[in-house]
């Protein structure tokens, strides 16, 4: 049965980043992340774009709902954004995403429902507003996730 789980939660791993890789794709984006809910009620990694620098995955491997631009996206229950979270003064970014060096930033809620279950977020290196077509499009994508979600190592 262990084997079973692991070979899950691999399988997981692997939709969610590919899952991850299209979204940043299609939206031409640099970056982007998805953060699932855990039972213990913080937000839990799920994927993370190639490339992004191995101290920032250590800041933003959990999260707590409340805090930063995904914590608050999932406690709002609406997307965060950021034309250029490096001279963002809103104090919806916290220093993990001024550490990626990136610029223009949206993070979304993941729904299931009408429940908030995570976050979706993408980013550019340069200053970018995302369009209300795209943030419907991302809060889609988000559902997409949901739908599809398998069970996760820590998110359980």
């Amino acid at each position: 049965m262990r084997n079973m789980t692991i070979e899950t939660e691999r399988s997981a791993a692997q939709h969610a980043s590919s899952a991850l890789a299209r979204i940043v794709r299609d939206y031409a984006a640099d970056s982007g992340t998805i953060h699932f809910l855990g039972n213990d009620g913080l937000l839990h990694l799920a994927a993370a774009s190639q490339g992004m620098p191995d101290h920032v995955l250590a800041i933003i491997k959990t999260i707590p709902v409340g805090k930063g631009m995904a914590g608050l996206a999932v406690e709002r229950a609406k997307p965060v954004d950021a034309c250029n979270i490096q001279t963002d003064t809103s104090g919806d970014v916290r220093p993990g995403a001024k550490a990626t060096g990136l610029a223009g930033s949206i993070v979304v809620p993941i729904f299931d429902g009408d429940t908030v279950i995570g976050a979706l977020g993408v980013a550019n290196r340069s200053e970018r507003t995302f369009s209300e077509n795209e943030i419907a499009g991302l809060v889609d994508e988000g559902r997409k996730l949901a739908a599809a979600r398998p069970r996760l190592s820590g998110a359980d």
